[in-house]
């Protein structure tokens, strides 16, 4: 191979870019990284990134499969064992304890600075394009071509789009999207509160969004609260004071008074979901694929099942010695990772439009819900596995 022509081409550095990078490179195939930003900075300890995930089993198995776990827990860790969810009365919560499905932990709270610089870290063979921008392409179920800004080329069998949820490859390649904008902004800051956390993961639905106070490994909680985006900037004008007071009473006091609060940052919410995740020589991954609303965290769980998804399905065709670029490999993927995404979809959608509803009667059955669904074993159990498999 010529110094810029590859098996795959990964296009975006993130958490799943860079996790896709690392596991092709990993099977064997010659990969190339493209990273329009500058490599991220080592991890520093002294900095609690605001950003954080709410990481389930499958994904802790994929980043110890590239031996990067072993560097986040060195690091900095924040397991979970029990989630409480409620609409009115945290004493009426719906109770997720890690006891009853038999494990140790339902998840994990981890940096996204932290996975950032662990999967980069191992990057390894990968080679990689910084502060390079793809200016235009050409796909091709055998030959696509990336241009890069002040002329280079590279060349490679398969492109992975991991671009995020404005992909510009997405774009350069007509795939449609279908989706809206939730008109709320999700804002997100670590408080410490009146009282300990416990290794438990709260959220409660209000009517104007959910709101979730997520356990960090210093005793903080890092929290993501979701609204209405007249009501969100009310409450990103407040000083530091008055938004612990309001976001003590949103949580109904569950943990008690918010003593003190970081300086907060926002985001604006959507869903979004291609219309396709495979063109010849395409394929999309990550954001460039689905965006979910937060309110169930699964946004990086569901890119790094694409990047599980992709790597065995791209490796049991090689082995068998089938062209794993072809285009039926990659509808394969497609197919397998469009059904259990737009289940997601469906869910978190549902339950954000069931909430903000305002019917009466619909919010006290609602919560009445959550009561009788936390009496029901197996179906509680169910629900755990989803949210944390």
């Amino acid at each position: 191979m010529s110094k810029d022509t590859f098996d795959i081409i990964v296009v975006g550095g993130g958490p799943v870019g860079a996790a896709a990078a690392l596991a092709l490179s990993r099977q064997g195939f010659e990969t190339a990284l493209v990273e329009r930003g500058s490599a991220p900075p080592a991890y520093d300890p002294a900095y609690y990134d605001l950003r954080v995930y709410a990481l389930a089993a499958h994904s802790m198995r994929l980043l110890d499969s590239l031996d990067t776990w072993q560097d986040i827990a060195a690091a900095r860790l924040s397991p979970y064992g029990g989630m409480r969810v409620w609409e009115r009365g945290p004493e009426h919560a719906l109770r997720f304890d890690c006891a009853d499905l038999g494990r140790t932990e339902l998840g994990w709270i981890v940096e996204h600075s932290l996975v950032v610089a662990a999967l980069w870290a191992r990057l390894g063979e990968v080679v990689r394009y910084e502060r390079a921008v793809v200016e235009s392409a050409i796909f091709d179920e055998h030959a696509s071509l990336l241009r890069l800004a002040g002329g280079r080329e590279l060349r490679a069998r398969l492109v992975v789009a991991a671009d995020g949820a404005d992909s510009q490859l997405r774009g350069l390649a007509c795939i449609d999207t279908v989706g809206w904008h939730y008109a709320q902004r999700a804002i997100v800051c670590h408080v410490d509160t009146q009282r300990a956390h416990r290794g438990i993961a709260w959220q409660r639905f209000l009517a104007s969004g959910p709101l979730a106070f997520l356990p960090l490994a210093d005793g903080r909680c890092s929290i993501v609260w979701s609204a209405e985006e007249a009501h969100a900037g009310e409450l990103l004008a407040l000083d530091d004071a008055a938004f612990a007071a309001r976001l003590g009473e949103a949580a109904e006091h569950a943990l008690g008074e918010v003593l003190r609060t970081t300086p907060r940052l926002s985001f604006s919410l959507r869903l979004l979901h291609a219309q396709d995740y495979a063109r010849p020589g395409l394929v999309l991954v990550g954001d460039a694929a689905h965006t979910v609303h937060p309110l169930a965290g699964q946004g990086v769980n569901l890119g790094f099942a694409d990047v599980q998804q992709l790597t065995s399905t791209l490796v049991e065709a090689r082995d068998a010695g089938r062209d794993w670029s072809a285009s039926r490999r990659l509808h394969s993927y497609a197919r397998a990772r469009k059904a259990a995404n737009l289940e997601m979809l469906a869910v978190t959608d549902g339950l954000y439009r069931a909430f903000r509803l305002r019917l009466p009667g619909l919010k006290a059955a609602l919560g009445l819900g959550l009561e009788a669904v936390d009496k029901l074993g197996p179906l509680k159990s169910w629900l755990a596995r989803q949210a944390t498999a």
